[in-house]
């Protein structure tokens, strides 16, 4: 190997990808509603599903940020964890205020999250060939969680109900929904989540990892998978680290099984990151783990 090859790929290995604070802080606001669902609901019996992808009839997939079920009811939220103020406007737009001053137009947030929810039951009562009349009951629900932020009036007519953290663990905690459902719970099941690709300084992105771009033998492994794929890279990044022939290697653990793998110079993971037009790859110097979902079930695929 040249020594220019080898002061390219350590440089690549020590390149570092700061987090996006903005969406990080969104992911952790995520993350402790979630957390406190889990423990305001476990009493009552609610399960929690997050990041829920479902097949979208018009093309592609959507996500909901939480599903929580119990009994024969299926609760469908939408997390903004917005500082500052918002409006609602007269065509139900949400209009945020910052606290910098500037503003944002998130149009139909009530609107967009009623129809993923039309669209998960419906997808739910074809799975099962449910009539109306055994038909599930489901609630649609905006959660405002930030602390500081102020209320406007809200509409009477808008497609969803609009609760604070603290409201909507108390939907979970004095809400007995009763025996579960199983044929529900086997309906979330079924569904994935985004795949997560976290980069050397903190940067995770989300979106569908298609390949892992480690050679046929583990492309063959990765599409024919039934379950999720957790991977550890690990590399050297010291100077001396410049003269090691195999300074990188991953560890992939999917049902109870390790494979560790040497990561040659130039290898790349494909991935079609969310909010970009294009997939794209990502050089598996860069990355120091992978959370990629099972694939989803056959009825939940894209139509």
């Amino acid at each position: 190997m040249s020594s220019g090859i080898r002061w390219k790929w350590w440089r690549s290995r020590r390149l570092k990808h700061p987090p996006d604070d903005i969406h990080r802080a969104g992911d952790l606001a995520e993350m402790r509603l979630c957390k406190l669902s889990r423990a305001a609901g476990r009493d009552n019996g609610w399960h929690i599903f997050e990041s829920v992808r479902i097949p979208d009839p018009d093309g592609g997939r959507r996500e909901i940020d939480m599903v929580v079920i119990g009994g024969n009811t299926m609760l469908v939220v939408e997390q903004k964890h917005w500082a500052g103020s918002f409006v609602i406007t007269k065509e139900h737009h949400f209009v945020q205020h910052r606290n910098n001053g500037t503003k944002h137009n998130h149009d139909g947030v009530a609107d967009r999250i009623a129809r993923k929810a039309r669209i998960l039951k419906a997808l739910h009562e074809k799975r099962l060939s449910l009539s109306e009349e055994n038909s599930i009951g489901m609630r649609v629900i905006v959660a405002m969680t930030h602390q500081r932020l102020d209320w406007p009036e809200i509409p009477g007519d808008l497609a969803a109900e609009m609760v604070d953290e603290a409201g909507f663990i108390q939907i979970l905690e004095t809400t007995e929904p009763g025996v579960m459902n199983e044929h529900l719970m086997e309906t979330l099941e079924g569904f994935n989540t985004w795949d997560e690709v976290h980069l050397h300084g903190g940067l995770m992105l989300k979106g569908d990892v298609f390949g892992l771009g480690l050679g046929d033998q583990l492309r063959s492994w990765f599409s024919s998978r039934k379950g999720p794929v957790e991977a550890t890279a690990e590399h050297k990044r010291s100077l001396f680290s410049l003269f090691s022939n195999n300074p990188s290697e991953v560890t992939l653990k999917t049902g109870g099984k390790n494979i560790v793998a040497k990561i040659p110079y130039g290898m790349e993971l494909e991935m079609h990151v969310v909010g970009e037009k294009a997939p794209r790859k990502i050089n598996w110097a860069n990355i120091t783990h992978i959370s990629v979902s099972k694939p989803p079930a056959d009825w939940a695929k894209n139509v």
